[in-house]
C-alpha cells in the first residue's frame, strides 16, 4: 500500500533528481499549480511520485510525474499512483485526464486511457508547464497523447 504525501518545497531537490533518473519532465516542479505527491522509503529516499496540472478552466487535467523506483515496480504501485492522480484531479472538478507517454501505452490502456490527438491536448491544456515546454522545443510533434473521461 502506498503512503503518499503532498510534495513540499523541501522535496524539490530530491524530486528533481528522482524524476531526472526516470527520464520524466522536470518543468514546473516548483510551481504551486503542479500538484505532486511523493512516497518515501524507510530511509527517507523518494521511491514513487505522481501528480497533475489543471487547465485554466479546471475541466482538463494533465497527469504527470507518475513514477516508481525500479526495485518497487510490478507490485501494482504504478497503477495505484496513476489512480491517485486521476482521482484527485476528478475531485478538483476535472472532466478529462490527459497525459503524454511514448513508452507506456499498454499500462495507460489498462487504466482506461485511449490514444488522443496531441494537438487537442495542447489546445485544452496550453498553460501547463509540460505543454509549454514541448511546444517551445518542438517535442510536441514527437509525443504520444492519451486521454480518458473522468467520473
Amino acid at each position: 500500500m502506498l503512503t503518499l504525501h503532498p510534495a513540499a518545497p523541501a522535496d524539490h531537490e530530491a524530486l528533481t533528481a528522482f524524476l531526472r533518473g526516470v527520464d520524466l519532465t522536470l518543468s514546473g516542479l516548483d510551481s504551486p499549480s503542479v500538484r505532486l505527491w511523493v512516497e518515501r522509503d524507510a530511509d527517507g529516499a523518494i521511491a514513487a511520485t505522481t501528480g497533475f496540472e489543471l487547465s485554466a478552466d479546471g475541466h482538463d487535467a494533465l497527469i504527470r510525474s507518475v513514477a516508481v523506483r525500479k526495485d518497487r515496480r510490478r507490485a501494482g504501485a504504478g497503477s495505484a499512483l496513476a489512480r491517485h492522480a486521476v482521482e484527485r484531479a476528478a475531485a478538483c472538478g476535472a472532466r478529462r485526464a490527459w497525459l503524454f507517454s511514448r513508452r507506456s501505452g499498454p499500462f495507460w490502456r489498462k487504466l482506461g486511457f485511449g490514444p488522443a490527438d496531441r494537438r487537442e491536448l495542447a489546445r485544452r491544456l496550453p498553460d501547463t508547464y509540460q505543454v509549454r515546454l514541448f511546444t517551445e522545443t518542438g517535442q510536441l510533434d514527437r509525443e504520444v497523447a492519451w486521454c480518458r473521461p473522468l467520473p
